[in-house]
């Protein structure tokens, strides 16, 4: 899939963003793609496919355009858009894994992908191991003979640590494995697996993709034209696509995607740095910070940190709570990524799944999703927080 300049130089991220998959509409000249909102076709003749759409299930023409744009954004061969982050997860793992086969997962993850691992692909036969994906010399140590799937996140949620992505795709590429990589705190704006050797990215497109916390959704994205295909198969067989009305709306977030994560990151470095002096903060997890001890990786694989902080508290976990209950503009909730600042307890609520495992997160931690307010206003009501 070429998007190119008629005079053949190959388009930026921020125009693909707005134009990749976002053609005039051919009846109207709608600049904005219609939200086709219907479940089956007119056929012309037994068999005979407008446009290749049949049954909504199958293909959508709203999904489509979405499709196209996440393929052009992460420089992949195809993407496929799905119901959310785990319903992209599960079935690229009924895709590429049998029972028997075996996982190297991250020892820091989204706490719903580890339950994805432990409590329901391990019942279908699937074996999984834990290794610190950061130290491709763990990740390699962690390998059997029917290792089949090497998963990573970078940075990792919710201990932002930083892995990196060309060093365990060569591990990956040894092994006979697929390196997968979740890209969902960075975007395709601020990193692109696949340039570095990765074989599939998973958003949760509910995330920076959509970016306002209206919509659920989930993505795959691959280089390979052949697995793509595959998981196209599995999507439609096992059925959690993206309903139309949703792709739209990840499509509208996802044209200003650039400008969003480029505030997001501003501020994010910003609260990084006061953190860092506060007297109640006894450490701070953001990549941007010189001495986060994956700061070179991921200043050579990422353009810039992203709007995901986190810090631990003093105090032990009752003081992060109560750091959570404080907070005022940054809003208490779960997800992340879009305009407005939340804050969260991992602990005791997104890592809840994680609790008494090698993923489990320290009690004292609190996360946040730094987003695009006022950076003076949010500096404020953090350092009332804290009090």
């Amino acid at each position: 899939m070429s998007h190119q300049h008629p005079q053949g130089h190959p388009q930026s991220f921020e125009t693909l963003a707005i134009h990749a998959g976002q053609e005039a509409d051919s009846l109207t000249g709608a600049v904005v793609p219609p939200i086709y909102q219907v479940s089956t076709y007119k056929q012309d003749g037994v068999g005979g496919l407008r446009g290749g759409y049949e049954y909504s299930r199958s293909a959508n023409p709203t999904r489509t355009a979405l499709e196209e744009n996440l393929a052009a954004l992460e420089g992949g061969r195809r993407g496929l858009a799905f119901a959310s982050g785990l319903a992209a997860e599960d079935c690229l793992l009924r895709t590429l894994l049998v029972p028997g086969d075996h996982v190297v997962i991250p020892n820091d993850a989204y706490g719903g992908t580890f339950r994805l691992f432990a409590k329901v692909v391990e019942r279908w036969g699937v074996e999984w191991s834990v290794a610190d994906s950061s130290d491709p010399a763990a990740v390699r140590a962690a390998l059997r003979p029917r290792t089949k799937v090497i998963w990573v996140e970078t940075p990792s949620n919710p201990l932002l640590g930083i892995t990196d992505i060309a060093a365990v795709a060569d591990v990956a590429r040894e092994a006979g494995a697929r390196l997968v990589v979740d890209n969902t705190f960075a975007s395709p704006y601020l990193q692109q697996p696949l340039a570095l050797g990765a074989d599939v990215v998973v958003h949760s497109t509910t995330k920076y993709m959509g970016g306002h916390s209206d919509v659920v959704g989930g993505a795959l994205i691959v280089s390979d034209p052949g697995l793509g295909d595959e998981l196209a198969f599995h999507q439609n067989a096992m059925g959690a696509i993206a309903g139309p009305f949703d792709s739209w709306l990840v499509m509208r977030g996802i044209k200003t995607l650039a400008v969003r994560m480029d505030r997001h990151s501003a501020n994010a470095t910003r609260i990084a740095e006061m953190l860092t002096a506060h007297p109640k903060v006894t450490q701070v997890y953001y990549p941007g910070l010189p001495e986060h001890v994956g700061h070179e990786i991921a200043a050579k694989q990422m353009r810039a940190f992203g709007g995901m902080v986190s810090f631990r508290v003093a105090g032990g976990e009752e003081a992060a709570v109560e750091v959570c209950d404080r907070a005022r503009l940054f809003t208490l909730g779960e997800s992340l990524g879009g305009v407005e600042s939340l804050i969260e307890h991992p602990g005791r609520m997104t890592h809840a799944s994680a609790a008494g495992s090698a993923l489990e997160v320290p009690a004292d931690l609190v996360r946040l999703s730094v987003g695009i307010e006022s950076i003076d206003d949010l500096l404020m009501d953090l350092g009332q927080a804290l009090g």
